[in-house]
């Protein structure tokens, strides 16, 4: 055997393969299960709280995945934004519009099927989308770790800071429509708020009582 092949076969059996999975695989794969049952529990409940409570289970569980893959800002990104802010967002609109605490029947719907076609086909398409652009891409593992706060602060101000920048307008113009159009409701709503120009104030004094014949001759005799 030569000495290239020994070195082949020493480095082999030096690193892990797929068989013997390392400690953050493990990992890696018991919070995906997690995530994923979590997922089809809050789609397939028919409590509207419940599935918003999964759904804090299932998001939770892509921040860990984003830890474990070394991402730590994406991974407090999703805990922020998803966890504290989306779903946060959803328990209130529960609360405030009344909604059923129990089961609810309007969850039958009768367009699952069309829905599960439509989840299928498209997590399909992005496994594909992924598996394609990362078949002849390779990652250079001497260099600074992907998914840090450096590494992703500096590509998306160099490389993607004109989406970055549309992304922002967009939401604040979204803000700033949601002001207008509440203001404009609230104004419509008001009462007496918009009255007719010149128009006679009406007076809430009632009108004089007529008074009898024997109460005129009473006072004319005083």
């Amino acid at each position: 055997m030569t000495l290239a092949a020994s070195a082949a076969v020493a480095t082999a059996a030096d690193s892990p393969g797929f068989l013997s999975p390392s400690g953050v695989e493990i990992a890696f794969v018991l919070v995906g299960l997690v995530t994923f049952a979590a997922a089809i529990v809050t789609v397939t409940t028919k409590q509207l709280v419940h599935a918003a409570l999964w759904l804090v289970v299932a998001l939770g569980g892509l921040a860990v995945e984003y830890l474990l893959l070394t991402a730590e800002f994406i991974a407090w990104v999703q805990v922020l934004i998803y966890v504290g802010s989306v779903v946060v967002l959803l328990l209130f609109g529960l609360m405030l519009t009344r909604a059923p605490i129990g089961r609810s029947p309007d969850a039958d719907s009768p367009n699952r099927w069309a829905a599960l076609t439509v989840a299928v086909a498209s997590a399909a398409a992005l496994i594909w989308v992924v598996v394609d652009a990362f078949r002849t891409t390779w990652i250079d593992l001497d260099g600074p770790v992907q998914g840090s706060t450096d590494v992703t602060g500096s590509i998306l101000f160099k490389h993607w800071v004109l989406p970055f920048e549309a992304l922002s307008v967009l939401l604040l113009a979204a803000l700033v429509g949601a002001i207008v159009l509440s203001r404009r409701n609230n104004t419509a709503s008001a009462p007496g708020a918009a009255e007719t120009p010149g128009a006679t104030p009406r007076t809430s004094e009632a009108p004089e009582a007529t008074k009898s014949p024997e109460s005129l001759e009473g006072e004319g005799t005083r």
